[in-house]
């Protein structure tokens, strides 16, 4: 109970804070203009974290009676045990794709313009020079449902003919465009119900 009284308030500052700083990112957005330049944002980031975020805000206050109950019924820890079960194996499949995902494109900063025949990658501030006719073959991967909380984490490997592979996920932006212009080299696509790069 004195862990549920402390955990209140941090949770209502939390909350205040994503409300503001979500507030401030939206408004500066109207008066940007369109860039080129896709790096790890914190918009994207809570865009692709949205429901499993959500899942486990409603389901951690009742997996908190795991604690604080007391001795339960069979029924109830029954009931418990299931809606464990629901919350983490919605929401932590999303969690891992996304750790997995902010580690590797970390450091990452695309650079594409497709109107002007742009795209660039760069490492840790270091351009990796390759054109599109250094590429042997692109990899698309995405999920084979659409209905999942980790759907929308996707990733795209460019292969080169130097053996290097750059790998690009849908944590720096939408890769339908990157795909789109990319189209003229050869490109493999698969679905996957779990897209670990």
């Amino acid at each position: 109970m004195k862990l549920l009284l402390f955990l209140r308030p941090l949770l209502e500052a939390a909350a205040l804070v994503a409300a503001v700083v979500l507030g401030l990112r939206l408004l500066t957005g109207l008066f940007s203009r369109k860039t080129h330049v896709y790096r790890l944002t914190f918009s994207r980031q809570l865009r692709l974290l949205f429901w499993p975020l959500l899942c486990l805000g409603v389901g951690l206050p009742f997996l908190g009676s795991f604690f604080y109950a007391g001795p339960l019924a069979v029924h109830e820890l029954v009931l418990l045990t299931a809606l464990a079960a629901v919350v983490l194996g919605f929401s932590a499949p999303a969690f891992l794709l996304h750790l997995r995902y902010y580690f590797l494109n970390l450091n990452t900063t695309l650079v594409f313009d497709p109107k002007q025949n742009v795209l660039e990658v760069y490492e840790a501030g270091h351009r990796i020079p390759f054109g599109k006719r250094d590429l042997a073959r692109v990899e698309r991967v995405s999920c084979h449902s659409d209905r999942l909380f980790w759907s929308s984490y996707q990733y795209l490997r460019l292969h080169l003919h130097t053996g290097e592979t750059i790998t690009l996920t849908s944590l720096l932006t939408s890769l339908d465009p990157v795909t789109e212009f990319l189209r003229n080299t050869p490109l493999e696509t698969r679905r996957a119900w779990f897209c670990w790069a």
